[in-house]
């Protein structure tokens, strides 16, 4: 693993990360074999906010974990929860415990969650999420009070490729950029000629992409997202892939798909690397990481 996150897309020209969903409960043992598996194997872990508005550990105590086992954090911040008061206290925890980057998010809305009778925040968005991590980089709060010692953070946001139309999401990418994000994660991606495309739009802007792979289980899983997911496309002839797979090989073939994707992204040097979302199946990253050789 490179020294940092940040350092290792000076170090690299592909860089890999994956993701850690915190439990829903105080049992971490499951959550600790996936970081210990994963740690060595990528350049970075995101640390899920909440994800899908359903409580669970937050993302701030299992970066300090994963640290504490060597490995690389990526903090996911969202502003769904917090207002602008407790975002900035969360990012100089996340600093003073050694976590160096930060994805910032605006949050999926509380009523497709666990709890939907809770209040949602968003006294800020993803955007002014990034404005305020570059205030605190420079030393003052979003009030314009000095810090008593300013955060070094390496800032990150999302983007859809396959937003249609793509115009509003191209707008707010540059936003995000003018609001100071040095590194991007894509929602998932599965037509790498409309991920070409996306890319040929970005070439001027100096930022690192990371293409987003999520991996398919099964062919009802890519309808699923199809039909109920903005901004995800699986093709058909994925699809049909995934169908034809005998009953009981269907990860396997999705593992297939994704290094095979993996691979097709690095060799053509479409992007600076890849996001890897194996959701409720971390344990196979490996796998996709040694198809994508």
């Amino acid at each position: 693993m490179a020294a940092g996150f940040r350092q290792a897309f000076q170090e690299k020209d592909f860089v890999v990360t994956a993701e850690i969903g915190p439990p829903k409960g105080t049992d971490i043992s499951e959550m600790i074999a996936h970081v210990d598996l994963l740690k060595d194997k990528v350049d970075g872990l995101n640390v899920t906010d909440n994800q899908s508005s359903v409580m669970r550990i937050s993302s701030l105590a299992v970066c300090r974990l994963i640290l504490d086992r060597g490995g690389e954090p990526i903090l996911q911040l969202t502003c769904r929860d917090r207002n602008r008061l407790a975002l900035q206290s969360e990012l100089l925890s996340a600093w003073v415990l050694s976590t160096k980057s930060v994805l910032c998010l605006t949050g999926d809305y509380v009523s497709v969650g666990d709890h939907p009778q809770a209040k949602p925040v968003f006294d800020l968005d993803s955007v002014q999420l990034l404005q305020t991590v570059g205030l605190l980089n420079d030393g003052k709060d979003l009030a314009g009070n000095e810090l008593q010692g300013s955060t070094d953070f390496f800032p990150g946001a999302v983007v859809t490729p396959e937003a249609d139309p793509i115009e509003p999401q191209m707008l707010k990418f540059e936003k995000k950029i003018a609001a100071g994000a040095q590194f991007f994660q894509t929602q998932a991606i599965y037509d790498l000629g409309n991920f070409k495309r996306f890319m040929d739009q970005t070439r001027r802007h100096e930022v690192k992409i990371m293409a987003g792979i999520v991996l398919l289980v099964s062919a009802g899983m890519a309808r699923y997202m199809n039909k109920n997911v903005p901004g995800i496309f699986v093709p058909d002839e994925l699809i049909q892939e995934m169908a034809a797979a005998e009953k009981g090989k269907r990860v396997e073939a999705g593992i297939r798909i994704a290094g095979r994707m993996i691979r097709q992204l690095r060799e053509e040097k479409l992007c600076n690397g890849v996001h890897i979302m194996a959701i409720g199946k971390e344990g196979r990253v490996p796998d996709i990481l040694e198809a994508a050789q």
